[in-house]
């Protein structure tokens, strides 16, 4: 058998999910969809563990060795990382597995960064964040940006190598809302009205470069950053602001604290990539074997 295809995939959380769901949609059988069920179960379980919501009498390194089954490759392996939380703790983490998709062996290797990871050239393929890719390498030009599939387009071949291949579909949104009191009637908050607007605008500090790429610098023309204050929760503060851009799902919080939520500016979701320049017969098998006709995603670039 040849050697697996090295993928660089998340450790934790929602993008790691949403790459498990993909394998599993793609795999010849049902095995790897008990793959995806058991590291996104142990997963959320250690999550709970780690911000005290679950008691377990067992520590990390019992608990780990339950998890782990280093003489079966099919198994997947986790590992501990220190948390950014107080206090630093030890959080369990996905680490590898290798997955058989029929044509094609996949070696899905976890990593705290895996955009970074492909732009270094140490992987040909990864999936990671959107976001990351607006982060870093989209040019900022004065028009906005509103979808995915136009990241490739500005992304600058003296950057990085690397190029968004498809998406995931678990899609959320980096949403413009705020606070419609004096203002016209029937005012719509959406790229018009930012074009329009001057003064402050709330943001996560992460996001500065991001915000700025979508909306573009015209119409943040006299516009001025401003973040959330420490332990102040993203809505409140917009609320306190007046207009803000924040990444959510249903505005259901927005609403609560009396803020209109406004137009999708941007979808933050999951992304397949690719380092062209590492491209060969085995990457372009893996991508042929990882590919969805029915994807929910709007891009397939």
């Amino acid at each position: 058998m040849s050697e697996p295809v090295p993928v660089a995939v998340p450790r934790k959380g929602r993008p790691l999910e949403a790459v498990l769901e993909r394998i599993a949609t793609v795999a010849p059988d049902d095995r790897l969809s008990e793959l995806a069920d058991h590291v996104s179960n142990t997963l959320r379980y250690e999550k709970a563990v780690t911000k005290g919501r679950v008691d377990n009498e067992d520590g990390p390194y019992e608990r780990l060795i339950e998890y782990s089954d280093p003489e079966d490759p099919r198994e997947p392996e986790f590992t501990l990382l220190r948390d950014d939380r107080d206090g630093k703790p030890r959080r369990i983490v996905f680490d590898a597995a290798t997955v058989d998709l029929g044509a094609v062996t996949l070696k899905l290797v976890g990593r705290e960064e895996p955009f970074r990871a492909l732009r270094t050239h140490e992987f040909a393929l990864g999936f990671d964040s959107a976001d990351l890719v607006l982060e870093e390498v989209v040019g900022i030009r004065p028009g906005g940006l509103g979808q995915i599939a136009d990241i490739n387009e500005r992304i600058d071949p003296v950057d990085t190598d690397v190029r968004v291949v498809d998406g995931l579909g678990d899609t959320v949104y980096h949403t413009l809302m705020g606070r419609l009191e004096g203002t016209d009637p029937g005012t719509t908050l959406d790229r018009g009205y930012v074009e329009g607007y001057e003064g402050p605008l709330c943001i996560s500090p992460r996001y500065e470069r991001l915000v700025t790429a979508v909306l573009g610098t015209d119409a943040l023309a006299g516009v001025e950053f401003v973040y959330p204050n420490a332990d102040e929760e993203e809505e409140a503060a917009i609320a306190r602001t007046g207009l803000g851009v924040y990444l959510t799902v249903t505005g259901s919080t927005a609403r609560e604290h009396g803020l209109s939520v406004g137009e999708h500016l941007f979808p933050s979701e999951t992304v397949l990539m690719c380092n062209a320049a590492e491209r060969g017969t085995a990457v372009t098998q893996a991508l042929d074997a990882l590919a969805v006709d029915t994807s929910s995603s709007e891009i397939r670039v």
